[in-house]
């Protein structure tokens, strides 16, 4: 290994140290938030100021496809050292991303308007606040779109270290802005709404003045390369036919489980999406960490450097999954109990359906990140698009012939698996990638933690009775035989040696 990995592999576990801290501090922050906004509001008003803000939400999948293609963009160039090509491309940005603002605000105030008035159900004395609320939500949405730009320097420059302290910063603000909710005397859901755009419009001009004072290129707001505009649109086109596949797959299936078995059943794949969006927030961080890297050797030809990165991106995101995965799909249903009491039927096969789902998924997305560096999108996003569009029709015919619920998931984990086998040999030409070094790197490795984690648990699982205690026993066990497998199977010497110094390092400092 040369040392400039080992020193892009330091930097990546510090990033990724960085960020595990902010996403633990924002999850607690925002949980006790949420607890204090609902007691200042009441049920009625903080219902009106989620499906009010969530109707302006809900254009907001036109600005994803133009983040992801800004950070490639920024990436690339800081990875080939081009400085004056780097100024244009943010200078593009900003331009795209005051289109994209201009048109959210177009459609918000058109058709958003007519389902808030016309098809949103409103208490008639409090429709004049949500008037209110709804055009505050347009303001604070149009600057947090146009502080994306802003977000996607920090990022390429792997400057983790200030993302994380200025997420943490908008926390503690939206914290500040719960209390003062709480004695406030004037209206409490107008009030809310002007002090949210407030923290939107502070955390955007740190972001504005930390990019100023560090980063030369974001000093330049002059838009005037056509192509690079049309090469940039282009390209979030293609993103963005990506993710609306996502959201169409995504609420197809959920329009479907209640056209088959009702409201009860989406209230149990609910559940799981939430268990499965709180696990995979860890690997997503890691993600965060590892992309800009993966960009930036292929904007400096590093080609074998480049592949190691993916399969390492994609191996450790699996294994992290996988650990943090195992104590919940063996123990499902204690925790699902301890967590809410009662829950619907079919909870348990989902949650555990929708994790294998989530493990294949997410450890595909180095593949995605490494496309993107490319440029060349059009191709992986019109098939995998298409792939997770068949999903829909394929489980609308399996649910006619009588399926269980369960059977959709099944679908979807069958379609996912070849979606992972097309993403690769789409890949393969891309960026020259071996698919036998993928295979063996990554598939054998996570094949082989995978049946090796499973034997203590499983065999433990059939002796013991079902008790609170014997949970948690299994949990424990668990969660340590993921970790065990995973360093002795999963991991080669370099990789184990790094991790395990690191570990000694920090008990040392801590005996310190």
């Amino acid at each position: 290994m040369t040392t400039t990995e080992q020193q892009n592999n330091k930097r990546i576990a510090k990033n990724t140290l960085l960020l595990y801290f902010r996403m633990l501090f924002l999850m607690v922050i925002s949980l006790y938030t949420s607890r204090v906004v609902l007691n200042a509001l009441g049920f009625e008003d903080y219902g009106i100021y989620n499906v009010v803000g969530g109707v302006v939400a809900m254009f907001c999948f036109l600005n994803a496809a133009m983040t992801t293609t800004t950070q490639r963009y920024l990436t690339f160039e800081l990875g080939s050292g081009n400085f004056e090509k780097l100024k244009a491309v943010f200078a593009t940005s900003i331009c795209i991303h005051l289109l994209i603002s201009f048109v959210i605000v177009i459609l918000a105030e058109t058709i958003g308007l007519w389902l808030l008035i016309q098809k949103m159900v409103v208490p008639d004395e409090r429709f004049s606040a949500a008037m209110w609320v709804y055009q505050l939500s347009i303001l604070a949405t149009v600057f947090a779109i146009m502080s994306f730009p802003f977000n996607a320097v920090i990022v390429a420059h792997e400057k983790m270290s200030a993302f994380a302290y200025i997420s943490i910063l908008e926390a503690v603000l939206k914290l500040a802005v719960a209390f003062l909710l709480s004695i406030a005397t004037i209206d409490k859901l107008v009030f809310y709404a002007v002090l949210i755009v407030v923290s939107h419009l502070f955390i955007q001009m740190i972001y504005v003045a930390y990019c100023f004072r560090n980063f030369k290129e974001t000093k330049s707001f002059s838009c005037h390369e056509k192509k690079l505009f049309k090469e940039m649109l282009s390209f979030a086109g293609w993103n963005l036919w990506g993710n609306f596949a996502g959201i169409l797959f995504g609420q197809g299936l959920n329009i479907l489980l209640n056209m088959f078995f009702g409201p009860v059943v989406n209230a149990a794949r609910a559940i799981s999406v939430q268990v499965q969006i709180a696990i995979n927030n860890f690997s997503s961080n890691f993600q965060m960490a590892i992309n800009p890297q993966i960009t930036k050797t292929y904007a400096s030809n590093k080609l074998d450097e480049m592949h190691r990165l993916v399969c390492r991106g994609c191996k450790f995101t699996y294994m992290l999954l996988f650990m943090l995965s195992l104590p919940v799909f063996i123990e499902t249903p204690i925790i699902l109990k301890i967590w809410l009491k009662d829950f619907p039927d079919y909870s348990v096969v989902f949650l555990r359906l929708m994790l294998i789902i989530m493990i294949i998924d997410s450890s595909a997305r180095p593949l995605m990140t490494a496309a993107a560096a490319t440029g060349n999108v059009k191709k992986y996003q019109s098939v995998i698009g298409c792939l997770l569009l068949v999903i829909v029709p394929i489980s609308y015919v399996v649910l006619r012939l009588g399926g269980a619920p369960w059977s959709v998931f099944l679908v979807h984990l069958c379609i996912c698996i070849v979606a992972y086998i097309v993403r690769l040999f789409i890949i393969k030409p891309m960026i020259k990638l071996p698919i036998s070094f993928f295979v063996q790197q990554v598939v054998v490795k996570c094949m082989l933690t995978t049946l090796m984690g499973l034997i203590i648990p499983l065999c433990l699982k059939r002796l013991l009775i079902e008790s609170t205690l014997n949970s948690v026993i299994l949990i424990a066990v668990s969660f340590v035989s993921s970790l065990v497998t995973v360093l002795f199977f999963g991991l080669d010497d370099h990789e184990r040696h790094f991790i395990l110094n690191k570990m000694f390092k920090m008990k040392r400092e801590k005996e310190i």
